[in-house]
């Protein structure tokens, strides 16, 4: 099949630090590629793939200073996606909603994965307006907000099953890995450790839209000599900061609509203790695979009893439910059905 992979521009494919969508893009169209199929990826020139590259710019927009339009050179992408489309089977966007105009005048079938939240009100006249957009989502939960758009399937996140290795006896710390924002509660993850009297390590960036929050609420609790502040990191520490941790503190407050660390720290055999919100109970198995919680207490109680959780069973659930080879069969499965749907259509009489 020859398929067409559409990903952002704000970092490379795969992102060198943070970047959880441009990660998802890079496992699946590997694993495609691995597979036998003709994939073209659409990414910035610093990207790194097996399939061919398509570039638009050399470098990620994140990396580039002297480059703040980003919608310049997404609308520069998606003409050259346009202008090579009928060189596809089906093309699968990842670029939000950027793209929707142009899907009535594609003359493959094409599919487009929202990682995004959904439940910001200016989206439903936008997802009325472009109803007939063929859509997959990450989750379920995902869909709450949106329930009646055209959703084709949901399909979870995927990773190699080399790319993590299991940890069967881990350190002597919490680790909590994402960005320093207001939705991510790294002060909650703070407070679980220092009740547990167990280090924390954090590893996490700053966007500078956070840079306020940061200073104002969350610097401070970083002097605590229990507190480690890592930072941002990339792929290869952050396998021994999750593979060698006794528990991934996740304690968000926000609708996730899939959490891409928590089946890293499954792939590594590392239980999690979350709050429950957004995808988060499709993701954790409570009691299995880590602790589902609503409050501080509830978090703190389940981090005290973290060594219950049998690391085995978490890589288990990682190779059943969360491999990039999985999440590439059921995209595949996507891409034949609104190419079946398609031909359906045009063999409709006028």
């Amino acid at each position: 099949m020859k398929i067409a992979q559409v990903a952002p521009l704000f970092e490379r494919v795969p992102p060198k630090a943070y970047g959880g969508t441009e990660r998802v893009i890079s496992y699946l169209t590997e694993e495609l590629v691995r597979q036998g199929h003709d994939v073209t990826l659409f990414a910035s020139g610093d990207s790194i793939t097996a399939a061919t590259l398509v570039p638009v710019i050399d470098q990620s927009l994140r990396l580039n200073s002297f480059r703040q339009e980003w919608l310049i050179y997404h609308t520069m992408m998606l003409d050259q996606v346009l202008a090579m489309a009928a060189e596809f089977d089906v093309i699968h966007f990842h670029t939000d909603f950027l793209h929707f105009p142009l899907t009535r005048e594609l003359p493959v079938a094409h599919i487009t994965t929202l990682h995004g939240r959904l439940d910001l009100p200016d989206l439903v006249p936008l997802y009325r307006h472009f109803k007939h957009v063929p859509l997959v989502s990450i989750s379920q939960s995902q869909r709450s907000p949106l329930p009646w758009v055209n959703w084709r399937d949901t399909v979870y996140h995927g990773l190699p099953t080399d790319l993590y290795e299991f940890h069967a006896k881990p350190g002597e710390y919490f680790a909590f890995v994402g960005r320093i924002s207001p939705e991510k509660r790294v002060d909650r993850a703070i407070e679980i450790a220092l009740r547990c009297g167990v280090p924390l390590k954090i590893a996490a960036k700053i966007d500078r839209a956070d840079h306020a929050y940061f200073k104002e609420h969350i610097e401070k609790l970083f002097h605590h000599p229990l507190v480690e502040y890592i930072g941002e990191i990339g792929e290869d520490d952050k396998r021994g900061l999750l593979g060698q941790a006794r528990a991934l503190l996740f304690p968000i407050d926000w609708p996730e609509p899939f959490g891409l660390v928590l089946i890293e720290a499954f792939a590594c055999g590392t239980p999690v203790i979350a709050y429950r919100h957004g995808s988060v109970p499709e993701i954790v198995e409570d009691g299995a695979t880590g602790f589902l919680v609503g409050d501080q207490e509830q978090a703190v109680r389940s981090a005290q009893r973290i060594a219950d959780i049998d690391r085995a069973r978490c890589r288990r659930t990682f190779e059943h439910r969360f491999t990039a080879q999985r999440m590439a069969e059921n995209y595949l499965q996507v891409y034949r059905n609104v190419q079946d749907a398609r031909r359906t259509q045009s063999n409709q009489p006028e």
